[in-house]
């Protein structure tokens, strides 16, 4: 069995990895107590049965993420075809760009989705998609002219807020939902794992979170089912930097095109060192002075992100991470999939 007496997980089939890795992390992340717990409420009753969608448009503007002295705007506008599509409309001639891991273009330091063209992309993009999981929201078309996505002090809250605004309404068609057919088991090289466990019947979504940090951040864990109240909690945590990648990116990142031009501050990011935080960190953990933001940011905007890949359908379940990161949530959905390891329910 993996986790505490409280959360508690059956054994899992080994997908991909070293089965002696997954034993020793899973020895480590057993021993590491939960922080913070957000069950859903006895009176939530769940996603709506039927597909929704927007009863309205809404926009949102920051800077850019990539392009920081320039001002982005995304917009978020109904749809009647399942599921989200990213419209660049600087490439009319380009078609919409589904949200499915089929258009995954690379995760190696954040999510890029792609389709047809090489310029027809949109980077950054696992703080937005997040929504779709995290809000219940089926079909979406995302605007935007350009594949440089705003940025905010708020993280993904101004986003949340937006789509509020616009107001999320059912349709007509039935919502369709898919979990794995058996626990399933991830192991990574960095003695990082994620497991999946089938939908137990109620067609949620937990969570349960693990990071570990040789900084102030240190080890940090929380539980959580997926609804809007707590997505939209999380959803206020920002991305992290330790204090040495912050500083390179301000001095001798000037010199690269990929760095020079960041938007990143230290209001819209949360900077770290080994023994303090360099700006002000948010979710305390009561008068600890623990501060659970980097693994809020893991759950509810990263591993909520890949799981959105899956295109119309809903994903429901039990997600266990622990340690891992982008490459590997996206890897394990595209095995998922590539392995027959999916079904609908």
């Amino acid at each position: 069995m993996a986790g505490t007496s409280e959360f508690a997980y059956p054994p899992c089939r080994l997908v991909k990895g070293s089965q002696a890795a997954l034993d020793a992390a899973l020895a480590r992340f057993n021993v590491q107590p939960v922080d913070e717990t957000r069950l859903a409420r006895e009176d939530w009753r769940g996603w709506p049965a039927k597909r929704t969608t927007l009863a309205g448009e809404a926009s949102v503007a920051g800077v850019g993420t990539f392009r920081g002295r320039e001002r982005r705007t995304i917009t978020f506008a109904p749809s009647s075809r399942p599921g989200w599509w990213i419209r660049r409309t600087d490439q009319p001639e380009q078609l919409d760009t589904g949200v499915d891991i089929a258009n995954l273009w690379t995760s190696a330091r954040n999510l890029v989705l792609r389709s047809g063209s090489p310029h027809n992309y949109l980077r950054m993009v696992e703080h937005i998609i997040a929504l779709k999981a995290g809000l219940g929201l089926d079909n979406v078309v995302l605007r935007t002219n350009s594949g440089d996505p705003p940025l905010f002090d708020e993280s993904s809250l101004p986003l949340v807020q937006a789509v509020e605004s616009a107001g999320i309404v059912e349709t007509a068609e039935d919502a369709t939902y898919i979990t794995v057919k058996e626990p399933l088991a991830f192991s990574g090289q960095r003695g990082d794992f994620l497991l999946f466990l089938p939908d137990d019947g109620s067609r949620r979504l937990r969570l349960d979170v693990a990071i570990s940090w040789n900084t102030v951040i240190g080890d940090q864990r929380i539980v959580f089912d997926v609804t809007p109240e707590t997505f939209r909690y999380g959803a206020y945590a920002r991305t992290n930097a330790t204090h040495r990648q912050y500083q390179l990116a301000k001095t001798i990142g000037l010199l690269f095109a990929d760095t020079r031009n960041l938007g990143y501050n230290k209001d819209n990011i949360v900077i770290h060192g080994r023994r303090r935080w360099y700006c002000e960190p948010r979710y305390p953990l009561g008068d600890t002075g623990k501060f659970l933001e980097p693994v809020w940011h893991r759950a509810a905007l990263d591993l909520l992100a890949a799981l959105a890949l899956t295109g119309p359908d809903r994903f429901v379940g039990t997600v266990v991470s622990y340690r891992a990161g982008h490459t590997q949530d996206c890897d394990a959905v595209r095995a998922l999939y590539r392995n027959d390891l999916l079904k609908r329910i």
